[in-house]
């Protein structure tokens, strides 16, 4: 049988080519009288030993899976080598079972090894094609076991069937020979019988320890399957269970994108009403300037009243100029005064704005926080996975 436990040579130390590792082990094995029967590649994982639920990569990429035949221990073995390194090599037994898990993911659970073997393939056929090679190859180990005990049966029927011939024979001889030829003729075939019953023994002890060892394994795949059905269901609750959250994150995120587009147009109609006061504290710039000038000009126009009495009757002409200066000067300054109260409500309607924007802003801050930790959750579970 081809020794897969020791680690083959670097393809750089026996002159081969990258890569050729898995075709020269396979080469050893035939060699050694084991030969491939079926072969296919897949990425290959193992249970991890601490959790007994997170699959570990044992390849970093594709590698080649091949069924092997034992003919002169009448087995069947399944064996993988990435680079220089064993990745499997597990022994069939009638114990085992290979699991479809997925479309593309299936596993097997190897007592020995104290192991759980995963393939990942690249396609729903060659999954198929593989569980179904293993259920042939395990109906064959089957068979093996099952002529195997047969054969220990008839070798166990054929001994005692010489023992209870041979008093019959040494009874004869006792009658036709003398004490000398019942010594000469006894005495090998006893020893002959003895040692066959101690080889029967022998092959009955080691079936019973087999068969003790068989049911261990079944024990063991079982508890091991139970495991693993337990830590499906967890993980496909948890998937659902994020699933959920993550629609409700999105349906919040989207209502605060609603958010943030009215407050947009509130921040535009904001710079708008600025532009609006800009205006108006420039047209009430041009009345202040245009009100001096009036009153100005009211001042020369008492000036003189009081230097030149003769011109009364001008004066009156000038004092009704006055008097509808005046009344304008009072329209003016109440129009200021109109002008100056939008201004305080444009200014007052302005901070209210900003401080609700403030405000918002804040809890959109938060929102963005509590969303970028829900992602790096979602990763996390996604490498986990």
């Amino acid at each position: 049988m081809c020794e897969v436990g020791t680690r083959p040579p670097l393809a750089a130390e026996r002159g081969e080519p990258p890569g050729g590792a898995a075709a020269a082990a396979a080469e050893r094995c035939r060699d050694m009288g084991e030969q491939p029967i079926f072969t296919t590649r897949a990425h290959v994982f193992q249970i991890d030993p601490s959790t007994k639920k997170n699959w570990v990569p044992a390849s970093k990429q594709a590698v080649t899976v091949s069924y092997f035949y034992d003919s002169t221990r009448n087995s069947y073995r399944i064996i993988s080598v990435d680079g220089a390194k064993v990745i499997i090599n597990s022994t069939i037994t009638p114990n085992m079972t290979f699991t479809k898990t997925s479309q593309k993911f299936g596993q097997w659970a190897d007592s020995r090894a104290n192991t759980v073997f995963g393939l990942g393939f690249p396609s729903e056929q060659q999954l198929t094609k593989f569980a179904e090679k293993f259920q042939e190859v395990k109906e064959a180990a089957k068979l093996a076991r099952d002529r195997s005990q047969e054969k220990i049966e008839t070798s166990s029927n054929h001994s005692q069937e010489s023992g209870r011939e041979t008093p019959s024979s040494t009874r004869a001889s006792s009658v036709n020979g003398t004490d000398d030829e019942k010594a000469s003729h006894g005495g090998p075939a006893e020893a002959h019988l003895k040692s066959e019953n101690d080889k029967l023994k022998i092959a009955l002890a080691q079936s019973s320890t087999n068969v003790k060892k068989w049911e261990t394994e079944l024990q063991t795949l079982r508890e091991s399957n139970a495991r693993l059905t337990t830590a499906l269901q967890e993980s496909a609750a948890s998937i659902e269970h994020w699933k959920k959250q993550f629609s409700a994150c999105k349906e919040e995120n989207d209502q605060l994108r609603g958010k943030i587009e009215e407050l947009e147009e509130q921040c535009n109609e904001i710079n708008k009403e600025k532009e609006r006061n800009a205006q108006l504290s420039r047209r009430l710039q041009e009345l202040e300037t245009e009100l001096q000038d009036k009153e100005l000009e009211l001042e020369e126009l008492r000036k003189q009243g009081e230097i030149i009495p003769q011109l009364m009757s001008e004066c009156e002409s000038v004092s009704q100029q006055l008097q509808a200066a005046e009344k304008k000067n009072k329209d003016l300054e109440e129009r200021v005064r109109i002008l100056r109260t939008e201004v305080e409500e444009s200014k007052h309607r302005q901070t209210n704005l900003k401080t609700e924007l403030k405000n918002f802003l804040d809890v959109l801050d938060g929102k963005i926080d509590e969303l970028q930790d829900f992602r790096q959750g979602l990763s996390k579970l996604g490498v986990d996975n």
